[in-house]
Formats: C-alpha cells, sequence, structure tokens
C-alpha cells in the first residue's frame, strides 16, 4: 500500500506541475498577445498621426491659397472701383467743360461785346474744345481699362 500511495503522491504531483506549466504557457501566450497588440496599436497610432499630419499640412496650403486669391480678388475691387472713379471725374471734367463752351457761346451771342473779347471768349472755347477731345480719348482708355478689370473679376 505504501507503494501505491508513493505512486499516487508521484502520480498527484506530476499532474499538478503539469497544471502549473499549462497556465504558465498560457499566461504567457496572453502576455505575448497583450505584447503585440499594444505594438500594433502603436504603429497604428503613428500612422494615424501621420496621416493627420499631412491633412492639417494640405488644409493650410489650401488655406494659403484661399487667402492669396481672396487678396487678389481685394485687389482687383479695388481697381475696378478706381477705374469706375476715374472715368467717372472725367465723365464731370468734360460735362463742366461743355456747360463752360455753352456759357460763352450764350454770352457771346446775347451780350453786346467788343470784338476783341469775342475772339477771346472763341479761343477760350477752342481751348475747352481741344481740352473736351483730351479728355474723351482718356475717357476711352478709361472705359477699355475698366472693361479690362471688369474681365478680371
Amino acid at each position: 500500500m505504501d507503494k501505491i500511495f508513493k505512486t499516487l503522491v508521484i502520480l498527484l504531483l506530476l499532474n499538478s506541475q503539469s497544471f502549473f506549466a499549462q497556465q504558465i504557457q498560457t499566461t504567457s501566450a496572453h502576455e505575448l498577445e497583450l505584447k503585440n497588440a499594444a505594438a500594433q496599436t502603436q504603429k497604428l497610432l503613428k500612422q494615424n498621426h501621420k496621416i493627420l499630419d499631412d491633412k492639417i499640412e494640405q488644409l493650410k496650403k489650401e488655406q494659403k491659397d484661399i487667402e492669396s486669391r481672396k487678396k487678389e480678388l481685394e485687389t482687383k475691387k479695388k481697381n475696378l472701383s478706381k477705374s469706375e472713379n476715374n472715368l467717372k471725374a472725367t465723365k464731370e471734367k468734360i460735362s463742366k467743360l461743355e456747360l463752360t463752351n455753352q456759357k460763352i457761346e450764350n454770352k457771346i451771342t446775347t451780350s453786346v461785346i467788343s470784338d476783341e473779347e469775342i475772339q477771346k471768349q472763341k479761343i477760350k472755347t477752342k481751348e475747352n474744345d481741344v481740352n473736351i477731345q483730351k479728355l474723351k480719348l482718356t475717357q476711352i482708355t478709361q472705359e477699355k481699362e475698366l472693361e479690362k478689370v471688369m474681365s478680371a473679376i
């Protein structure tokens, strides 16, 4: 019986060692899986960070492009406004000179003035006519410039 008891104890010891070895092996497998999962998570995190950084850079470039286009558009609007104002001023100058010429011609025909004064007034109207023609040429140039600016927008 003593032999049976010893054999039984030996068998129990062998079974318990086998059980502990199996548990250690299972624990090691879990630890290895956890390490692999952690490593893969870190790898994915790095990839995601890189993708996000690339997208941020792309968005910054797009923002700069939009800002430069916005500045360009503002410049074009200023040029348009300036061209419109120049054209308006030129038209006003032409109108003033034409009105002045009409007044001078009315003065010549309705007033009794000397021949010398009439000649001076006629010279003045001729000078105004020359200035009007110059301004009309300027007006044409300004209209073309305005069209160019408007087509650029």
